[in-house]
């Protein structure tokens, strides 16, 4: 089962390799293929004044250490197509942010490294047409039929995070997890599906939710799972309240292969 999995933004560095550090018992389970997660560049936030992260060259020197230190595939994302060249040289996975899933140039310009590309299903979009950004990926690197295996094969994956309907929340329509492996390896979001957008100046959550939406999503069957972590999620400076602290995270993934045992995905 794959897990992408880290806190959301770069913090310090300290910070960051204290929660590496944290998740070394994951990485060395042998029914996990383990990616360590977190963003150089929060570029969405909600206030102009929210921490957005140290940057393209700077994240990927953290990103360096952690992969020389721990070992670790790592994963983040990116928001311009300058920067999936220089990002593609270390990281493992370039991830598409939901809001930028439709967006040609990126889509393309990340095709174009060696990276894997995880490709977050817009909040706007039903899951039918998350097969053109698949398209344009496969297409740019030779591949003309868009179904699962060529995907897996090419390294194309999608993320479920849910869908919002105006009302400040997000709904995740567990149908689509069925609909979009017809196109890629899927993977949940357990804890951005839980997120609750601009609750004032900031992006709220609640992270009770998370081992539900995660455990049904298991039910349903997946490809994987993207939980944010931190130490204390009380004091991260980005989407702490839909994050998981990382001890609470290993009895959720205990509980995801226990449901996936049980109804023989394993």
């Amino acid at each position: 089962m794959k897990i992408l999995t880290g806190p959301c933004v770069l913090e310090d560095r300290d910070t960051v390799m204290r929660i590496a550090e944290k998740l070394k018992p994951l990485s060395e389970d042998k029914r996990v293929e383990f990616y360590f997660k977190a963003s150089f560049d929060k570029a969405n936030r909600t206030s102009l004044s929210s921490f957005r992260g140290p940057g393209l060259d700077e994240g990927l020197k953290i990103f360096e250490e952690i992969k020389k230190q721990f070992g670790y595939k790592v994963v983040t994302d990116i928001h311009e197509s300058y920067q999936a060249a220089p990002a593609g040289e270390i990281i493992d996975i370039l991830q598409i942010p939901a809001f930028l899933c439709r967006q040609t140039d990126l889509l393309v310009a990340a095709a174009k490294t060696p990276a894997k590309v995880n490709i977050k299903k817009g909040q706007f979009l039903a899951a039918d047409a998350m097969k053109h950004p698949v398209e344009k990926i496969l297409n740019t690197r030779g591949i003309t039929e868009v179904n699962y295996e060529n995907s897996d094969k090419a390294g194309v994956w999608l993320c479920e995070r849910g869908n919002t309907f105006g009302y400040g929340a997000l709904v995740v329509d567990m149908r689509n997890l069925v609909l979009m492996r017809n196109y890629a390896p899927v993977i949940f979001d357990a804890t951005h599906s839980v997120q609750i957008p601009s609750t004032g100046g900031t992006t709220g959550g609640n992270s009770a939710f998370v081992p539900t939406m995660a455990k049904a999503a298991a039910a349903v069957g997946v490809d994987g799972f993207f939980f944010e972590t931190h130490i204390d999620p009380s004091v991260a400076l980005s989407d702490g309240p839909n994050m998981l602290k990382v001890d609470d995270m290993y009895k959720l993934v205990g509980d995801i292969f226990a449901i996936q045992d049980a109804l023989g995905y394993n």
